[in-house]
């Protein structure tokens, strides 16, 4: 699913490419990135508890689970940031280009974390659409059985609802780059729309999630959701007011 998550976000990004006539190569652009983005990924959540990991590094390195979104996020950024420059594509361009790519290859991976139940689902629910994992990396049973409900409770197939929403935010952040292409002035925007609803949709979802809290009764995910969401408002206001400076 990680492989198919990486060939969707190249096709979709090198139609990108194509309707803004930039002169790139999605599909290696997009294998370097995955690459570095899966090791920030596996880093960033191993970092996220210190001593367990450097009490036992190895295979916890080489474990097929533990992946979090806010370090693939750093590690693909960074690696599309340094071929953006080694390429001599315009900045804010590129990046409207590759936020619906993002947001497709997000969704696609996560059917991988809930074929494998490997922790991302949600808290114990009674809804009818509720699901369990007994034979998941991360098995449901005990996380029921932390959550004070019985050993055979069902959780929040929180992976599917990042699917469903993350493609919606893929398919809204298309189209608004089809009409904002007409206006060159409003480059940016659609980047700066990524990261504030891909923010709000992590923070939401992480409130049915198993994850503890780490700062103010908050989650790791959900800060850097915050971060994600305040950066991008910011940066759009810092683009709308450059763009009206030039139009004077």
């Amino acid at each position: 699913m990680v492989a198919l998550a990486l060939i969707t976000s190249a096709y979709v990004l090198q139609a990108d490419f194509d309707r803004r006539g930039m002169n790139a190569d999605a599909f290696t652009m997009i294998t370097v990135a995955g690459l570095l983005g899966i090791l920030g990924a596996k880093l960033y959540h191993l970092l996220e508890t210190p001593a367990e990991f450097f009490a036992n590094p190895l295979p916890l390195l080489l474990s097929r689970y533990g992946f979090a979104w806010f370090g693939g996020f750093l590690g693909g950024f960074g690696a599309l940031l340094v071929m953006r420059w080694r390429a001599n594509l315009p900045l804010w361009e590129f990046l409207d280009a590759c936020s619906p790519a993002a947001s497709f290859g997000y969704a696609v991976g996560r059917i991988g974390c809930f074929l494998s139940g490997d922790g991302d689902y949600g808290r114990p629910t009674s809804l009818p659409w509720g699901m369990s994992f007994p034979n998941g990396v991360v098995p449901t049973t005990e996380t029921c059985v932390q959550w004070g409900s019985p050993a055979d409770c069902r959780v929040h197939p929180a992976p599917l609802y990042e699917l469903l929403i993350w493609s919606a935010i893929g398919l809204l952040l298309w189209r608004l780059g089809a009409r904002i292409l007409k206006d060159p002035r409003r480059a940016g925007e659609i980047f700066c729309y990524y990261l504030v609803l891909t923010g709000v949709a992590r923070f939401l979802v992480e409130m049915i999630r198993i994850n503890p809290p780490w700062i103010l009764g908050l989650s790791n995910a959900q800060v850097a959701s915050a971060v994600s969401v305040i950066g991008g408002l910011i940066l759009l206001v810092f683009l709308k007011r450059g763009a009206a400076v030039n139009s004077r």
